[in-house]
């Protein structure tokens, strides 16, 4: 799990202070695969567009009230949010329910979003630069200048990587719940973590 654009969570019924250790498959449809630890804590990371203060209809993510599946987790209810002085959402509060751990409710209830997250107190940072295409258009002709995408190279500082990828290497190749895929950069150190996404998910683009 990787948060390329991090949003503070802080689940506010969870012990100060307390981690625990939540088991993960490595791949939902292949269990031969195996499983991975990640660390769960009171302060998470969840992406900024994983929520909404009024939210449109069918989103299914963080808004006040809501509540959400954290993969391999819990389930948490947003009850509030604070902002900057632009308005901006700085940090979510959450409250999480103990007897959800895994996943599922024992009462049966059920929630329609399930969100990746990492946790602020087992996290590696890295740059992530997302590739595009080059052009805006298929076939650019002489006039390729004009048809630069602006968006072939974004550059994204201070991501946040579940605990188990720290000491990658350069070469190194993921798939990224609900992002994509990535490879470790040849300039990728394990002090300063580089990652290139190759291929986004749900990608038009053959």
């Amino acid at each position: 799990m990787a948060v390329l654009r991090p949003l503070k969570v802080i689940v506010d019924n969870y012990p100060e202070g307390q981690t625990e250790t939540i088991t993960v498959e490595n791949h939902p449809d292949h269990p031969e695969m195996g499983t991975r630890e990640v660390t769960f804590s009171r302060e998470l990371y969840v992406e900024q567009d994983d929520f909404m203060a009024e939210p449109v209809k069918k989103y299914f993510r963080l808004f006040p009230g809501n509540e959400v599946r954290l993969k391999g987790a819990y389930f948490v209810r947003c009850t509030g949010y604070e902002t900057d002085d632009e308005g901006n959402v700085t940090c979510l509060h959450c409250t999480y329910d103990p007897e959800t751990k895994g996943g599922n409710a024992p009462d049966g209830r059920k929630v329609k979003g399930t969100l990746h997250w990492v946790s602020a107190a087992d996290c590696v940072r890295a740059q992530v630069r997302l590739y595009d295409r080059l052009f805006n258009v298929e076939d650019p002709g002489d006039d390729y200048e004009a048809h630069f995408n602006p968006e072939s190279l974004v550059v994204l500082e201070d991501c946040v990587l579940e605990g188990s990828l720290r000491g990658i290497q350069a070469g190194d190749t993921f798939q990224f719940m609900r992002q994509g895929y990535f490879c470790a950069d040849k300039d990728s150190t394990p002090e300063h973590v580089i990652l290139n996404r190759t291929v986004a998910l749900n990608s038009s683009w053959k």
